[in-house]
């Protein structure tokens, strides 16, 4: 059962295609340095194909929330769709989220820009959604690692082309 639904999009200033490859293809290591300050590491369980746990840990100076653990439900990269399920460790929405999954999908918006679509259903403990703050923060928590990747991609035209 679903208590809440969030959805936010962020335009980029790189193509579709590039965003892709960096962000949702599942090679961590390329990942892993377009977020260089905000993700100090990430380590796959499995294959990388759905079902695989991805462990993602969170620079100190990010704030509250350490390390997220998520499984990826579904990647269709035809669609440009990744679904996953979210389990926060650390941080104060941790202990509230009975389940959280997100959807992101990344469309074409131009020559060399994209616009990322974010859905996030969660259900909370005690059945009762979240306060309008806590939903932005939820969805700006993963708008942020994209900006994060675009910042770095816009830096470095040419080094994952």
């Amino acid at each position: 059962m679903v208590v809440g639904r969030v959805t936010d999009e962020c335009p980029v200033a790189v193509s579709v295609e590039l965003l892709w490859k960096v962000v949702f293809t599942g090679d961590v290591s390329i990942f892993t340095k377009a977020c260089i300050g905000l993700v100090d590491a990430v380590e796959v369980d499995g294959d990388g194909g759905p079902g695989s746990v991805t462990t993602m840990k969170l620079n100190p100076a990010v704030g509250d929330a350490k390390v997220f653990k998520t499984r990826l439900l579904a990647r269709d990269a035809a669609a440009r769709v990744v679904k996953s399920e979210l389990v926060v460790e650390g941080g104060e929405l941790a202990g509230q989220m009975k389940s959280q999954v997100s959807e992101v999908k990344v469309v074409p918006a131009g020559e060399g820009a994209c616009v990322v679509h974010m859905t996030v259903e969660y259900e909370r403990v005690d059945g009762a959604p979240l306060p309008p703050a806590d939903e932005a923060m939820i969805v700006q928590g993963y708008l942020s690692l994209i900006k994060k990747v675009e910042e770095y991609l816009v830096a470095h035209p040419g080094e994952f082309a």
